[in-house]
C-alpha cells in the first residue's frame, strides 16, 4: 500500500511541497530560464545564455538553436560520450552528414576547424575550441540489437538505453521521424583506424574536458548521452554530459573573417551556408 507523508495527504500539502522545490537546481536537468546558471563560461554575461543543462549517462536532450550561437559540451567526470545530430531548424530536411563531414575536409578526425557538414554540402556548425581530442565519427551510436546484447537492455526507458532509441525520441519532440534520425557523430570517446582497418576504442581523454561548436545556421541540435557502441567496459558507466550555449555571433563574425585562410573545401561549405542565410533574411 502507498502512503504519504503528512505533508503531502492532501492536494493542499502537496501543492504547497511541489512550489517549496521551485528555484532548486540538482545535479542533472535544465536550469530555465539558462541565465540562472550558477558557473556561465568565463567571460560570458549571464544574460547570453540560452541553453544550460546537465543530461545524466543514459539520457538525451534537445534545443533549436540560432544561427551565432556556441555550443559548449563538456565530459564532468570523464565518463560521457555525447552523440550529437543536427537538423536545420528552418527546413528540417536538411540534416548533419557524417560522411561527408569526413570525406569533404579529407579528416576522418574532429577537431578545432573541423566543419559538421550538411546533405546539402554547408556548413551547418565549425568545431572552434577542443582540448579532448578524444571524438568519433566513423561508429555512429549505440542500437537496441547492441546494447540487449551487451548489456541485457537496449530500450529507452531501461537504465542502459541504445543512442538510436533515444535519438528517436529526441527527433519526435521537432516533429521528426526514425527515418530521419541519421548516423551521428560521437565526442569524448575517441576511435582509432589501425592499419589493418580495424576500428579500436581509445576511450576518453579525461574528465573535464569539452568541446566548442559555432553554428553557421539555426539548428535543432540533439544530443544523446549514452555509450559508445566500442565502449569496452562490461558495464553501463556514462557520467555527466554539461550543456552550455549562448549568443555569440561576434564569435561567428570572426570566423567568417578567417575563412579565405581555410581548405578550399571548407571555404565552399561556408560559402554554401553563407548563400542560403543572405537569400533568406535581408
Amino acid at each position: 500500500m502507498t502512503t504519504t507523508t503528512d505533508g503531502t495527504a492532501t492536494t493542499a500539502g502537496a501543492r504547497e511541497h511541489a512550489r517549496s522545490q521551485a528555484g532548486t537546481i540538482t545535479d542533472t536537468m535544465p536550469v530555465v530560464p539558462a541565465s540562472r546558471w550558477p558557473n556561465p563560461p568565463a567571460g560570458v554575461d549571464p544574460s547570453r545564455l540560452t541553453w544550460a543543462e546537465t543530461v545524466p549517462g543514459g539520457r538525451y536532450t534537445s534545443k533549436v538553436l540560432a544561427r551565432g550561437t556556441r555550443l559548449r559540451l563538456r565530459d564532468v567526470t570523464g565518463t560521457a560520450c555525447a552523440h550529437v545530430l543536427l537538423w536545420r531548424s528552418d527546413a528540417p530536411w536538411e540534416r548533419l552528414n557524417v560522411a561527408d563531414t569526413v570525406k569533404v575536409p579529407w579528416q576522418a578526425y574532429l577537431s578545432t576547424g573541423h566543419p559538421l557538414l550538411s546533405d546539402q554540402g554547408r556548413a551547418l556548425a565549425t568545431v572552434v575550441a577542443d582540448d579532448s581530442g578524444h571524438h568519433d565519427a566513423l561508429c555512429g551510436t549505440s542500437t537496441l540489437a547492441g546494447n540487449t546484447a551487451k548489456y541485457g537492455a537496449g530500450v529507452a526507458h531501461s537504465d542502459t538505453p541504445a543512442g538510436r532509441e533515444l535519438f528517436t525520441l529526441a527527433a519526435a519532440k521537432h516533429g521528426l521521424t526514425p527515418s530521419d534520425v541519421a548516423p551521428s557523430l560521437s565526442f569524448f570517446h575517441g576511435v582509432v583506424v589501425e592499419s589493418d582497418g580495424t576500428l579500436t576504442s581509445k576511450g576518453s581523454a579525461g574528465r573535464d574536458k569539452s568541446v566548442d561548436l559555432i553554428l553557421h545556421l539555426p539548428c535543432v541540435v540533439a544530443v544523446v548521452n549514452t555509450a559508445h557502441p566500442l565502449d569496452p567496459s562490461p558495464t553501463f558507466d556514462t557520467g555527466p554530459l554539461e550543456i552550455l550555449s549562448w549568443k555569440a555571433t561576434s564569435d561567428l563574425d570572426e570566423l567568417l573573417a578567417t575563412v579565405d585562410a581555410t581548405d578550399p573545401e571548407y571555404q565552399r561549405a561556408v560559402a554554401n551556408s553563407e548563400d542560403v542565410w543572405s537569400a533568406a533574411h535581408f
